[in-house]
């Protein structure tokens, strides 16, 4: 492992993604930097048949182009009733490529519409990978807590990033996603969550600190 000087590109063009990413490198021996502050771009390939498998492909297409080590992941929602018409894989494409947030959101709503209770289960799965260079160091896949699809959306303003979090409710506190606190992610085997024990204890595993 480099020392600790060195960069880490958190490799996402969304602001929600990196914030999550400092997260998971939080109290670790590396300088986390976004894209546009590297000076790179990239288009990694995402059609991978699993969110690993697309996490990888993006850590080594994003480290390749900043020659750097890179952490990348791919996530979305698993939502079992809807079959077929429904891939977590496509979570961020399944509306269509000209669709906005917002749209992606109607859309998931106007699909739930015919399902109550129990059938508006569901849950997320997120990978995340590290790589070097172009070369996979790491990856792992989880899914976290089964939340519910709401009924309707019940916020105003801008839909964020992550626009998912906000219509997958987690009755016993009330909230979706995106208003739960630390302490109550955690109880619902939260993605992030884990993820990160596993990035920071890899991290930590093969990091070597520099001769003082």
């Amino acid at each position: 492992m480099p020392p600790h000087t060195t960069q880490i590109l958190l490799a996402t063009g969304n602001r929600d993604k990196r914030d999550a990413f400092r997260q998971l490198l939080h109290g670790l021996p590396l300088n986390p930097v976004a894209p546009e502050e590297a000076g790179v771009e990239a288009v990694p390939d995402e059609s991978g048949d699993t969110h690993e498998a697309i996490a990888r492909d993006k850590a080594a297409g994003w480290s390749r182009a900043a020659s750097q080590l890179a952490i990348a992941s791919d996530g979305g929602l698993v939502i079992p009733v809807l079959g077929e018409l429904w891939e977590s894989r496509h979570t961020h494409r399944f509306a269509g490529p000209a669709a906005d947030d917002s749209e992606r959101l109607e859309r998931l709503l106007e699909l739930m519409a015919p399902y109550r209770a129990a059938d508006r289960q569901a849950s997320w799965v997120e990978a995340v990978a590290i790589a070097h260079n172009g070369r996979v160091l790491a990856s792992w896949e989880v899914r976290g807590g089964t939340g519910f699809i709401a009924d309707t959306r019940e916020f105003q303003g801008p839909v964020p990033e992550f626009w998912a979090f906000t219509i997958w409710q987690f009755p016993q506190f009330a909230k979706t996603y995106n208003q739960l606190t630390p302490d109550e992610r955690a109880s619902i085997n939260d993605h992030w969550a884990r993820l990160g024990q596993l990035v920071r204890r890899y991290i930590r595993s093969v990091f070597v600190p520099p001769p003082s």
